[in-house]
């Protein structure tokens, strides 16, 4: 068995990536990232920044967000405290899901990791209390490249695990276009990124 289980998803790119954890009675010992490793998986990205959130309460919701143009990433997305429900959309124009979101439950007690490409909006909700949330990504943060998806279009329907009315959110998130909003003034091509 590989240092990697790797699973793709219904979403175009997207995949799932679950190291190999070792337990014992003192607790577990895992490799969270080996370049190797993810090359010999079929996953080769240079990343070259890596983040940390914190999100002290249940109901934070984080996104859609993602950069636009040649600032566009591709995340390596972990929980390492607590528990989230993950959720991205594909907003690549001319991909075979367009449109279509998923949901994953990333944890400390499941290790999982999601391979999110550029062209897709990004977002998660926490779960739990104290939320610690790492990701890598492949290109570096440009403030004026910064965009997001409304993570209550109507037309996405995500469904979220929380009443949205009460979602604990950034003055930035309660301002995102729509899908149909954002693909009309800036859209991303599917291939062209």
């Amino acid at each position: 068995m590989g240092k990697l289980k790797v699973t793709a998803t219904k979403l175009t790119d997207v995949k799932i990536i679950e190291p190999a954890v070792f337990g014992d009675h003192r607790g577990f010992f895992t490799e969270s990232y080996s370049d190797k490793d993810f090359k010999e998986a079929g996953i080769d990205f240079n990343f070259i920044q890596d983040n940390h959130s914190l999100s002290t309460e249940p109901g934070v919701l984080r996104g859609l967000h993602f950069q636009k143009g040649q600032a566009a990433q591709t995340k390596l997305i972990r929980v390492v405290t607590g528990a989230v429900l993950d959720v991205i959309v594909d907003i690549r124009k001319g991909s075979p899901t367009y449109g279509e979101w998923e949901g994953y439950i990333l944890s400390a007690s499941n290790h999982r990791q999601l391979l999110v490409p550029k062209g897709y909006a990004h977002g998660f909700v926490t779960l739990t209390d104290n939320v610690h949330f790492l990701y890598k990504c492949d290109n570096y943060y440009n403030a004026e490249a910064d965009g997001g998806i409304a993570f209550d279009d109507p037309e996405l329907a995500i469904t979220w695990p929380i009443d949205q009315s009460k979602a604990i959110l950034s003055e930035k998130d309660k301002h995102h276009p729509t899908l149909k909003e954002f693909e009309a003034e800036n859209p991303f091509v599917y291939g062209e990124i």
